[in-house]
């Protein structure tokens, strides 16, 4: 989140202080992974509401096509299926250090979601526009 910041000229003392708990699928928990939903807020912060009654079709269009996108190239948007550790145990934070995975997997997934999301947020506006109305029509 804190590099599409970065290009995007977004700054704020906050940005990396609110993902700091992202890691490892959610503090941990092996959930969605941390680069996904840094990916989404980052697409938020772009395309995000500013009071309730706004539109909120271009934000939902471009995270699901992120998503999906994700999917694809990695295989999974779960921490857990993508690394194939548990890390709520001590034995498999102890497993995920000593091994490859963070080089192999996760390294990878956050060059992957910085990639596409930079891909969703340089369109143009119109079309990240369309991309809400196909959303619309499905």
């Amino acid at each position: 989140m804190l590099a599409v910041c970065q290009e995007l000229g977004i700054e704020s003392e906050l940005i990396p202080r609110i993902a700091t708990a992202f890691g490892g699928g959610i503090g941990g928990g092996g959930v969605i992974c941390g680069a996904v939903v840094g990916s989404v807020m980052a697409i938020g912060l772009k395309y995000g509401r500013e009071e309730p009654r706004q539109p909120r079709d271009t934000a939902y269009a471009l995270a699901l096509e992120f998503c999906q996108r994700f999917r694809e190239e990695m295989g999974s948007l779960s921490c857990r299926e993508l690394t194939g550790i548990d890390l709520t145990t001590p034995e498999g934070r102890s497993a995920f250090y000593a091994s490859d995975v963070p080089l192999r997997v996760c390294l990878p997934a956050i060059g992957a979601a910085f990639r596409l999301v930079m891909e969703l947020l340089e369109r143009p506006a119109q079309a990240a526009d369309t991309a809400s109305e196909d959303r619309e029509r499905d």
